[in-house]
C-alpha cells in the first residue's frame, strides 16, 4: 500500500512526488500534458458531475458532499476498481487536484478515505 498526500495539480512537481495521479474529471487549465509528468489520469474516480455541480466548490456544502461522495466511491464499480488499484500502489502516492480551496475539494476526501481503507486492510492481515 502507499502513502497518499494531495498537491494542487499547478504546484511545482517535486522530486518526492512518486507516483503522480491526476483525480480531476477535467483537465487542469493552463497544465500542459507534456510538462506535468502525470503517470495516470483517473477521471473515473472523480465525483459524479451531478455531484460536482451540486457542491460548486461551496464549503458549507463540504460535511454533505464529502459524505455523497465516499458513498459513491463504495458503491459505483468503476470507482471500487480505481480505489483498489490506488490500494495496490507502494511508495508515495501524490493525487493532484486543480481546485483552489486546499480543505474542501474532492481530493481531500478521497485521500481520508484511501487512507482509512489501507488501514483497515493492514489491521485485517
Amino acid at each position: 500500500m502507499g502513502y497518499y498526500r494531495l498537491k494542487r495539480s499547478h504546484t511545482p512537481i517535486g522530486q518526492d512526488d512518486g507516483i503522480r495521479i491526476l483525480v480531476d474529471r477535467l483537465w487542469p487549465r493552463g497544465v500542459s500534458k507534456a510538462e506535468s509528468r502525470i503517470d495516470r489520469w483517473m477521471k473515473e474516480i472523480a465525483p459524479s458531475p451531478a455531484l460536482r455541480q451540486w457542491f460548486g466548490h461551496r464549503p458549507e456544502r463540504f460535511a454533505e458532499f464529502a459524505r455523497a461522495y465516499e458513498r459513491e466511491l463504495e458503491t459505483e464499480e468503476t470507482k471500487q476498481e480505481l480505489v483498489d488499484e490506488l490500494l495496490l500502489l507502494s511508495g508515495v502516492v501524490t493525487l493532484l487536484y486543480a481546485a483552489k480551496n486546499e480543505r474542501h475539494n474532492h481530493a481531500v476526501v478521497l485521500c481520508d478515505f484511501l487512507r482509512k481503507i489501507a488501514k483497515r486492510r493492514s489491521q485485517e492481515g
